[in-house]
């Protein structure tokens, strides 16, 4: 079984294959030399709002910033209650945290790995002023029953959209919205990883009420509508010209990027259905998925032993999460002991992504499967 190149995320084939394009809209900015708030970064908004059927796109520095700016603008204030994920990367956390908010941590279905949300109401109390399901690994929350609780408690939704950038939610009346725009808010990130990468960081926030879009406008910049005229506190928080340049190249491919991985992952699906150890990837029936991540639960104690055997063969692997947050240090909260969220614990045990990006090959995706298989039958 020869041993092909793997990585994780392969940046380097997908630029070279769109390079020319890249390159010229790089050189276009050089030679202008608008490096902030040039013409791009409008374009780049107004594209990706038609991409996603939002009303307004306000790009930003980074997938963190569009958090804190969406709980910015809504007015929350200190002591004020968000209901999260406790199965999330650290940054839905942190930024609830930074403006002296409370998180409040609920834990996650087994297979969809997002907010279950049966749990959500009794975490709810008369402090709690907002949620934030987490679209995990490529597919969205379960939307429409948190979107009826959040009417029912007058809360606000928004969304992390950072990983799941095109995928679609289905709602019971037919209805069909993208990821991000189903909530008073949603966010995404643009960290070169991502289905839709930058080549720096990047982020953007996405609103449907215009008078809210201004407000946002307003604090990713400075708190300004014009300059030097002050009106809110606000922040630094731009996504350069360059980078939208960019974004604008790479978002036309970007269905045929989420092609791409959804081909891959069946070609796993196929290959690993058949072990008992091994639970893939689950579908769920309200939801697109675009495999931001192909993440696989590892049984009997055994993901740990696995990944070693696939790092050796040449594959790498990525735990997406291995510290569930109430357990970082950070984020410990009194009377919150082990055991407090009994799935997310487990799936910090068990949870492995495997290598899934756009440039993969029937031969890379051949041999991780072999190896796994081969680790089944001699591990």
């Amino acid at each position: 079984m020869s041993r092909p190149e793997i990585r994780m995320v392969d940046l380097q084939t997908q630029y070279a294959r769109i390079q020319h394009e890249v390159d010229d809209a790089i050189a276009s900015v050089l030679n202008s030399t608008a490096f902030i708030q040039g013409p791009p970064v409008q374009k780049f908004a107004q594209e990706l709002a038609a991409y996603t059927g939002a009303k307004h796109v306000v790009p930003c520095a980074n997938g963190t910033d569009a958090l804190q700016i969406a709980m910015m603008a809504l007015g929350l204030e200190p002591g004020d209650e968000v209901i999260l994920p406790v199965h999330t990367y650290v940054a839905t956390a942190e930024v609830i945290a930074l403006l002296r908010l409370k998180p409040v941590f609920v834990d996650v279905d087994m297979d969809s790995f997002t907010v279950a949300v049966d749990q959500v109401r009794s975490k709810i109390t008369p402090r709690t002023k907002a949620m934030v399901p987490v679209h995990l690994y490529g597919q969205c929350a379960h939307m429409e029953p948190l979107l009826a609780l959040a009417q029912e408690f007058g809360l606000h939704v928004i969304e992390d959209a950072a990983q799941s950038l095109g995928a679609m939610y289905s709602f019971s009346s037919g209805q069909r919205q993208s990821s991000g725009t189903m909530g008073v808010i949603g966010c995404t990130s643009f960290f070169p990883s991502k289905n839709l990468g930058c080549f720096g960081d990047g982020g953007a926030v996405f609103v449907n009420d215009s008078a809210l879009a201004d407000t946002i406008q307003m604090i990713a910049s400075h708190g300004q509508r014009v300059k030097y005229q002050h009106d809110i506190i606000g922040v630094n928080s731009r996504l350069d010209t360059l980078q939208a340049a960019i974004l604008s190249v790479k978002l036309k491919y970007l269905p045929e990027y989420e092609r791409n991985r959804q081909a891959a992952a069946a070609h796993y699906d196929r290959a690993l259905k058949d072990i008992s150890w091994l639970t893939l990837p689950a579908r769920m029936p309200y939801s697109t998925h675009v495999f931001h991540q192909y993440t696989v639960r590892v049984g009997a104690g055994q993901r740990d032993n696995l990944k070693k055997y696939l790092e050796q063969q040449g594959v790498p692997t990525m735990i997406y999460y291995p510290i569930p947050l109430h357990w970082q240090k950070a984020y410990r909260q009194p009377g919150v002991a082990e055991g407090a969220f009994p799935i997310t614990e487990q799936l910090s045990k068990e949870v492995l992504s495997l290598p899934i990006h756009t440039e993969m090959t029937e031969a890379q995706l051949s041999y991780i499967c072999e190896c796994i298989i081969r680790f089944g039958i001699h591990g």
